[in-house]
């Protein structure tokens, strides 16, 4: 059978055009995977012994302000009332984190208000003298102080990146918001947020099922890339480095690995994910996934947690490691991608970013109307 459009990877970027093309313009589209199921990253499924919803590769909140995404996300499913927090464990003593008035108070041991806890650490700032941060640990310091950075944010830097946070730009750290009240939610200026009802692999079922769409799982590009018909486009997913054969060399990433764990108790640490500071703790984080379909009411006693190891794994890649080697390299292989005429390389892989599930969602709409839909008009 031949396609207009061959789109490589079943993740948030490739299925959300896939669902546009089929459905909008009704034009066939072949979606392939080198994994054994659609979804990408985000991929839930059901642990058979103890019944509980997880994610294979970690934790995956959607949160987002634009209505645009949201007013799209929401034809596939409902979403629960979660919202997340997230904690971190120094020294067997458990902190809110991003930093609040509470892990500031704890920290310390004071009982501190907001006025006064913005002069308190003005004067832990000051001490460094740091007015120009020319790297993740200058800028941390600089927003937070040297205590709190070394006991929360230095040691689990180095776990989750493999690198000196020296080595590291300060944009990564801005990520990490900061706080002088005591609010909870990591996700505080998002309008919305949740899980999926169902799970986020019945969110990919319900976008890939149209007629237009066939799906070939276990399917590697690389291997069969001169096998493909295509009429009109591709559209590539994956490590923009790996597309063009490593031609400048590879990109660096980091990959999350997982060990399941099956425990004979009702609930292991009260929470969705625990981070862990402590250069000494092997993990970076623990998951407890029925925590987050709290809708759910799991009746058996038993959880499951996911203990999360960080790696450098150029064939499994998951994150962009945001070094100005890496940044360089990839604004040459850009250079590459903008004389691809019949290709369209994008999603998190191809752009050597880290997106939210959101923000590859508008990328993909985005796509869609600039490059795919303008051009059928």
């Amino acid at each position: 059978m031949k396609f207009n459009y061959l789109i490589v990877g079943a993740g948030f970027f490739g299925s959300v055009l896939a669902e546009r093309i089929a459905n909008e313009l009704n034009s066939k589209v072949l979606v392939i995977d080198k994994n054994s199921h659609i979804g990408g990253n985000c991929y839930s499924e059901l642990d058979e012994k103890s019944g509980i919803e997880f994610h294979r590769y970690g934790t995956h909140i959607f949160h987002t302000s634009s209505k645009k995404v949201w007013d799209y996300i929401t034809r596939f499913t409902e979403f629960n009332s979660y919202h997340h927090q997230v904690l971190t464990t120094h020294k067997n003593k458990v902190y809110q984190m991003p930093i609040n008035l509470e892990t500031i108070n704890s920290f310390y041991n004071l009982n501190l208000n907001p006025y006064d806890a913005k002069e308190f650490l003005k004067k832990e700032i000051e001490k460094e003298g740091i007015k120009d941060p020319k790297n993740l640990e200058e800028k941390a310091i600089s927003l937070i102080g040297r205590s709190l950075y070394e006991a929360l944010i230095k040691s689990y830097t180095f776990k989750q990146w493999g690198k000196d946070p020296k080595e590291l730009p300060p944009s990564i750290i801005t990520r990490l918001p900061l706080r002088y009240n005591y609010r909870e939610d990591y996700f505080v200026d998002a309008r919305w947020q949740g899980i999926p009802l169902e799970g986020y692999t019945k969110v990919f079922e319900r976008m890939l099922n149209s007629p237009n769409i066939h799906v070939e799982l276990n399917c590697d590009y690389f291997k069969y890339r001169n096998d493909f018909n295509v009429r009109e486009k591709i559209i590539y997913t994956g490590p923009i480095d790996q597309y063009f054969d490593y031609i400048y060399g590879n990109l660096e990433w980091r990959t999350v690995k997982f060990q399941k764990e099956l425990i004979e108790i009702e609930d292991y640490q009260g929470t969705s994910v625990m981070n862990y500071g402590d250069i000494e703790v092997p993990y970076t984080r623990i998951h407890e996934p029925r925590h987050l379909h709290p809708e759910r009411r799991y009746t058996k006693q038993k959880t499951v947690i996911f203990y999360e190891k960080s790696e450098y794994d150029p064939i499994n890649p998951y994150y962009p490691i945001n070094t100005e080697r890496n940044h360089t390299l990839f604004n040459q292989y850009k250079e590459l991608m903008q004389k691809e005429n019949k290709v369209i390389i994008g999603g998190r892989l191809g752009d050597y970013a880290y997106y939210d599930m959101d923000k590859t969602i508008l990328a993909a709409l985005k796509c869609y109307e600039d490059k795919i839909c303008k051009k059928n008009r």
